[in-house]
């Protein structure tokens, strides 16, 4: 693993890459209609970004949880769409690879992972199954050569543009949750039926994606079968941890926006920030948005020390997207009318933020894990 101060120079180069590369464009790029470029994605790749939890030994950054998190938090203070593509290669994709993966899908996937050369997305929701994971039914039966595949899936973040799927499927129908598991797909064994036209995040694909009798062989399936479900659980923690960081850093680009555009708009003769009603606005996105730091820095934290940080993975999840939503409204209020316009970049991030209560795992969801773990006898003391 890298020094500490190894980790830190990454941070402090991925948030100049972001100035620089990311900024200045991410307007433009989404009314453009056609989304970040794919040579921002290449560069990303080169750069080592869809390699960040890889081991050193396969090429990878091997980062720990925190850094991977605070990386992750200026990337989406740049664009959340980009964020969220470059955090699913990392995972579930590379995750599951490294802990479930044969040596020879290990040095195959990771080291293609580590140095660009490809990008991973996760297929796991279809139009039944969202949060309800053993609701699958896209379905792999085995053949003489390997698997066929046959089913849909919906909402595949860079379903269009990544090279290869992580593909959760059912194996055996009779076996409810233990007859489900997961495949190592190229892309050329699906095609996309659809692109969402969606409110927010539109620098990065989301597709509606059909296997259609598609072969595969024996050395596609990730793990043993039957090990779908749970591997496909196993990464909620770390997804959930890096949702609650891109909210973090879509808050943060809103609550930076909204301060400086305080400080230099004048009304009744001073900068409005001197106004309490806006002054006292600004103080409560900054309240909001440092808890919602800790509280996601504390979950990987404890990822890192090996704890299973459930419940704290979901409360971080929970506070910090629902934080994200609050902040970036609160800032197009600081902004006033201008606010609403694309004049400024703050409608852009109030849309972005939308979604980040919905994906991996609703925040009804989250509350149900907490609710749950409370009912068994956990507590917030230490």
């Amino acid at each position: 693993m890298p020094s500490p101060a190894e980790q830190d120079a990454f941070v402090a180069a991925t948030r100049s890459l972001v100035a620089g590369e990311i900024t200045p464009h991410a307007a433009a790029w989404e009314a453009a209609g056609e989304g970040a470029p794919d040579a921002l994605y290449r560069r990303f790749g080169e750069l080592g970004y869809y390699g960040l939890l890889v081991p050193a030994e396969d090429g990878g950054s091997a980062l720990d949880n925190v850094t991977y998190a605070r990386i992750t938090e200026e990337l989406a203070a740049g664009d959340c769409a980009i964020a969220n593509a470059v955090n699913v290669s990392n995972s579930p994709v590379a995750a599951a690879i490294r802990d479930h993966g044969t040596p020879a899908q290990c040095a195959h996937y990771l080291a293609a992972l580590a140095r660009g050369g490809q990008r991973g997305c996760f297929m796991l929701s279809e139009a039944e199954a969202g949060s309800d994971a053993a609701a699958v039914r896209t379905r792999a039966t085995q053949t003489a050569r390997g698997w066929r595949l046959d089913g849909a899936k919906r909402f595949v973040t860079a379903g269009a543009r990544a090279d290869f799927a992580l593909v959760v499927a059912v194996t055996d129908p009779a076996a409810g949750k233990r007859g489900i598991s997961t495949f190592l797909v190229p892309r050329d064994a699906w095609t996309v039926t659809r692109l969402e036209d969606k409110l927010g995040q539109r620098n990065c694909d989301t597709a509606e994606c059909v296997f259609e009798g598609a072969e595969i062989g024996d050395e596609a399936l990730l793990g043993r079968p039957g090990d779908g479900y749970r591997i496909a659980l196993a990464y909620l923690n770390t997804g959930r941890i890096g949702v609650a960081a891109q909210a973090v850093g879509v808050a943060r680009a809103a609550f930076e926006a909204a301060a400086a555009y305080a400080r230099e708009r004048r009304t009744f003769g001073v900068p409005i920030v001197e106004h309490q009603a806006v002054g006292f606005r600004l103080a409560e996105m900054a309240e909001r948005l440092t808890a919602a730091r800790a509280l996601t820095l504390h979950a990987a934290a404890l990822a890192d020390a090996g704890q299973p940080a459930i419940v704290e993975a979901s409360l971080a999840k929970a506070h910090a997207t629902d934080m994200a939503e609050q902040v970036t409204s609160a800032a197009l209020q600081v902004f006033g009318g201008a606010g609403y316009t694309r004049d400024y970049p703050v409608e852009k991030l109030y849309r972005d933020a939308r979604v980040l209560s919905i994906y991996e795992g609703s925040n009804d969801i989250q509350r149900l894990v907490v609710a749950r773990a409370i009912a068994g006898g956990w507590s917030a003391l230490p």
